[in-house]
């Protein structure tokens, strides 16, 4: 399976899609999913969740 490609690079997060991320992190959501709902990569959610305090749950 190919890696999906991300046009857009270290482009600042917007408050929309912190919410977005706070919200779905909150239901329980796991990274790969949250990360394709904003459009961002894992790696970027992730970083972003961790610099701002917020769980994010791991599926197994």
């Amino acid at each position: 399976m190919a890696k999906e490609r991300f046009e857009r690079h270290k482009q600042p997060w917007k408050s929309e899609e912190a919410g977005q991320l706070r919200l779905l992190a909150g239901k329980g959501k796991g990274l790969r999913e949250i990360a394709k709902a904003i459009g961002r990569s894992e790696e970027s959610t992730k970083d972003f969740a961790k610099k701002n305090k917020i769980e994010i749950l791991k599926k197994r």
